[in-house]
């Protein structure tokens, strides 16, 4: 009589079943998203998964489907395509959000060799798509998956969406991986270090000392707040810490929130709007950091480093330096080691 290969039969006629092979621990990062392509068909295939998560866009009414789709998708992504090729990496062609995500998957990968732990890197909208890194690691064994959002400061229209997309992907699963996830880090000290020492060695390369120094974080409809996202209060909390690592004063390091969008009230103040005042009251010489970014991108690279300069210098303001994200440089890899370190303990 044959038998199936993976059950042998006892004398007591009770099947063993095969030994479950030791699996592998996976870490999962993921960002935001970008578009495959710099051009109005990218940006438009980029937006319409983007602004259709009810995390996003919490109200996905008839109304709101009739302006994305009858507005926003036909003149938005033609424009920001034209901001896109401003910082495109022609090289790769790819987005910059792109390229130094996988570096920092690369960098975590060698730093965690030893400990046989397989890293991968995805965005939550986007290619490469949370389905494909999911799958990716459990091709290689991986049966225990750390997912790491990065946003270093939790709301829901980031963080939490990671979170459902990953259950979006468990669904349809019947041998689940177990997931873990990484808190927010918002106050963690390395974090707070590692943005210290970056504007301190770029103030070093500077010919002059800015006046004041604008931490500006991706804004939010204040509704969200009112509702409960405890955004905006660690936005707060980053800021004041690192008022603190600095030893800068309330002037001399202030907050403001950029990237609005739509006519509802956002978290104030603006970043733009700041840009003018500032110029106004007679500042003449800023920096600007954006610590809500975990990598440069369309927000820092073209927003910030280019629009917003240009609005403080037409203001009236004559020097102004973009201090870059942590990126994949070695204070930015340390944060992201030692927050997955911590999360992998009982693992590894």
């Amino acid at each position: 009589m044959d038998v199936a290969p993976e059950t042998v039969l006892m004398s007591n006629s009770e099947p063993v079943l095969p030994q479950a092979a030791a699996g592998r621990v996976g870490v999962l990062l993921v960002n935001l998203g970008t578009p495959d392509t710099a051009d109005a068909q990218g940006l438009r295939v980029y937006l319409r998964e983007f602004l259709s998560d009810p995390r996003v866009i919490e109200d996905q009414g008839l109304v709101w489907k009739l302006v994305l789709n009858g507005i926003i998708l036909r003149v938005r992504p033609g424009k920001k395509a034209k901001d896109y090729l401003k910082i495109w990496n022609n090289e790769r062609n790819e987005s910059p959000l792109k390229t130094i995500t996988r570096g920092q998957s690369d960098k975590l990968a060698a730093a965690l060799a030893d400990n046989n732990v397989v890293v991968d890197w995805a965005m939550r909208y986007g290619n490469p798509s949370m389905q494909s890194g999911f799958d990716a690691l459990m091709a290689k064994g991986c049966d225990r998956i750390l997912v790491v959002p990065l946003y270093p400061q939790y709301s829901a229209a980031t963080t939490a969406t990671v979170f459902d997309k990953a259950a979006e992907v468990m669904l349809a699963l019947r041998a689940q991986p177990t997931l873990r996830f990484t808190p927010p880090y918002h106050v963690e000290p390395t974090y707070i270090e590692a943005l210290a020492a970056s504007v301190e060695a770029q103030l070093a390369t500077l010919p002059f000392k800015p006046e004041v120094i604008v931490a500006s974080f991706h804004g939010m409809p204040q509704k969200y707040v009112d509702k409960g996202d405890p955004y905006q209060a660690q936005c707060v909390a980053t800021v004041e810490a690192l008022r603190e690592r600095l030893k800068l004063s309330d002037k001399e390091l202030i907050l403001t929130f950029q990237s609005r969008f739509g006519y509802d009230p956002w978290l104030q103040p603006y970043t733009d709007e700041t840009m003018k005042r500032l110029a106004g009251e007679g500042v003449k010489r800023i920096a600007v950091l954006t610590p809500g970014f975990s990598a440069d991108c369309l927000e820092t690279l073209e927003e910030i480093a280019q629009e917003n300069a240009e609005i403080f210098r037409h203001a009236g303001g004559e020097q102004f330096s973009f201090i870059p994200c942590l990126n994949d440089s070695e204070g930015g890899m340390d944060v992201i080691r030692q927050l997955v370190l911590r999360e992998l303990q009982g693992w590894i």
